[in-house]
């Protein structure tokens, strides 16, 4: 992620105490993080951890003289990249959206002119309450970007939606505010990581496969504005935030998955390493070595949903990958053919699986298109550029 200038605003609420990890987390990704707190904020948490955190001075007052003619609420957002106000309470959120300038943050939102972004923080009832959604609803139409919030325990002793994304959640949902929605519109259903196919309850075949790169591709997607559900083997990834993600073991498993979805999609993405073959004889219980012979395990060929979904009737626009160990791009160019997939993205199995960084060309009708060696984010944003271009020049 490019490094920017961070405009922080603090409000007050239980979920303040997120705000610390926040900033430490923007501050370790290379950002620049100013901090402005509410006055309600200063019972939760002290601007003295903030200001030791951001290593900036915190400001808490519209009257602070600091600033440039003493004029804070013009000065601090003029020189910030993104205002992101979290957590962001009811009464924020209603002041942002009727106008009002009676705080430091208040006025800040009305006289910015970089985006802005709010992390909803509340009791479940207050996020539900019918005026809230009406403030919640005013912001998106003016364009604020709404963070949240996610469900779970709240600090009331409640269930339910409320609570502020955790900060490793809004850090990655950043880069999105700054990246063109060159996908916006269009519905991504995407495969990622490995299938395991079982040959007895706790043995199977897989593969090395991390799933890092569907991972990071569907962020990218959703970065992109894409509407993006992401069908994933088994991996040790957290799933993205904002994308709707589906777990499944096997290869029968995600083709279930990915027919129960691709009728909704306009763009399809098989990331995943699927396994081209299952275990017919599956064992019911633990195969034992001692006083047994190797057992003999009888394979079937496994669904190629890729090809599947490349040649349904009004198909999606289809992106395959093809992992090889030789002669890259002639497998991979006859892989994309033969499954007749408009845009293949090929890479060197030994290379990518597992790795942070990939190194991959892309293919498709026009010729081959090499993409630097870079972190798969990087990589990521890269292919979504080049999909969209193609997208583009369907219409």
């Amino acid at each position: 992620m490019t490094s920017r200038r961070i405009l922080l605003g603090v409000t007050g609420g239980i979920a303040a105490y997120k705000s610390a990890e926040l900033v430490r987390l923007l501050k370790k990704a290379g950002h620049e993080v100013e901090v402005v707190m509410s006055e309600s904020a200063e019972r939760f948490v002290t601007p003295v951890t903030f200001q030791a955190l951001s290593g900036n001075a915190v400001f808490t007052s519209v009257w602070d003289p600091r600033t440039d003619n003493a004029m804070g609420h013009i000065e601090l957002s003029r020189r910030a990249d993104v205002f992101l106000i979290a957590p962001a309470t009811a009464d924020m959120l209603f002041k942002i959206a009727h106008g009002a300038c009676d705080d430091l943050i208040s006025t800040l939102a009305a006289a910015r002119t970089c985006p802005l972004v709010v992390a909803p923080a509340m009791n479940k009832q207050m996020w539900q309450n019918p005026a809230n959604q009406r403030n919640v609803a005013q912001l998106i139409a003016d364009g604020v970007q709404v963070f949240g919030p996610a469900a779970g325990e709240q600090a009331c002793g409640e269930v339910g939606d409320g609570r502020m994304l955790e900060p490793e959640d809004i850090v990655d949902l950043l880069d999105g505010v700054f990246t063109e929605k060159r996908l916006a519109g269009q519905t991504v259903l995407m495969t990622a990581g490995p299938t395991f196919e079982p040959i007895d309850p706790v043995r199977g075949i897989t593969n090395i496969s991390s799933g890092k790169m569907g991972y990071a591709l569907a962020r990218a997607c959703r970065d992109a504005g894409a509407d993006v559900v992401l069908v994933s083997g088994p991996t040790a990834l957290p799933p993205p935030v904002g994308v709707r993600t589906i777990p499944v073991t096997t290869a029968l498993e995600m083709h279930e998955a990915v027919l129960a979805e691709v009728g909704r999609c306009s763009v399809f993405i098989g990331v995943a390493a699927v396994a081209d073959y299952r275990v017919v004889n599956r064992a019911e219980h633990k195969i034992k070595k001692e006083g047994h012979e190797a057992p003999v395990i009888e394979l079937v060929e496994n669904p190629d949903i890729l090809a599947f979904v490349a040649n349904l009737p009004n198909a999606p626009f289809c992106v395959g990958f093809a992992a090889e160990s030789q002669n890259l791009l002639e497998f991979a160019d006859a892989k994309r053919r033969r499954k007749k997939v408009p845009l293949l993205v090929a890479n060197l199995a030994q290379q990518a699986m597992g790795s942070d960084v990939n190194d991959v060309v892309l293919l498709d009708d026009a010729g081959t298109y090499p993409l630097p060696a870079a972190d798969k984010r990087e990589v990521a944003h890269a292919i979504v550029r080049h999909l969209a271009a193609r997208l583009a020049a369907r219409r």
